[in-house]
């Protein structure tokens, strides 16, 4: 997740300060990744170190106010215009921690996958509820369509990951059998 990006396009409408971002950070993005505000100045301050934004004054309570440089907005251009590269995905940590209960004695490999399977279905539960409700407000509020891109994207990978788990449990299943078949 490119924070420095997500608060470059915040800034884009006109000059932030720092928690101002932050609560907008977490609005748009459903509250899905909660920032620190530690996190919103640090980026900040490297964000002015780079030229991409500067102090802008402060407001009526005397926050200090960012706004983008025009180095900020070509930044933010080229970032829109490239596709997020899939070359090195993340470290996943559900798949570490089934490869290694693999080779783990006494560890049941399938009962990982179960609780896994049970966390998942309840997550899946809560994203099509909030989903749904999001829908109910979309047409009264536009702002609801970027909460309800990431309520779509939280979706459609807990259903992927419940479909991994089908395979995983699948092919334990098939090796277990053939196991005991050489028993």
């Amino acid at each position: 997740m490119s924070i420095r990006h997500g608060l470059l396009a915040l800034l884009e409408p006109g000059p932030r300060y720092g928690s101002r971002l932050r609560t907008d950070f977490e609005a748009r993005t459903g509250g899905t990744w909660p920032l620190n505000i530690g996190q919103v100045y640090t980026t900040l301050g490297r964000l002015e170190r780079d030229g991409m934004v500067v102090q802008d004054g402060v407001d009526e309570a005397g926050r200090v106010l960012y706004a983008l440089t025009e180095a900020g907005r070509a930044e933010l251009r080229a970032w829109f215009a490239r596709p997020v590269q899939r070359a090195s995905p993340p470290r996943d940590e559900l798949a570490i921690k089934l490869v290694m209960a693999v080779g783990a004695p006494d560890v049941d490999v399938r009962e990982v996958v179960q609780a896994q399977r049970r966390h998942v279905a309840q997550a899946l539960h809560d994203c099509v509820r909030r989903r749904a409700e999001a829908l109910a407000r979309a047409p009264e509020h536009p702002d609801e369509m970027a909460r309800l891109l990431v309520l779509e994207q939280l979706v459609f990978h807990a259903e992927a990951e419940s479909r991994w788990l089908d395979i995983c449990e699948a092919r334990l299943l098939r090796l277990s059998q053939a196991g005991g078949a050489s028993d």
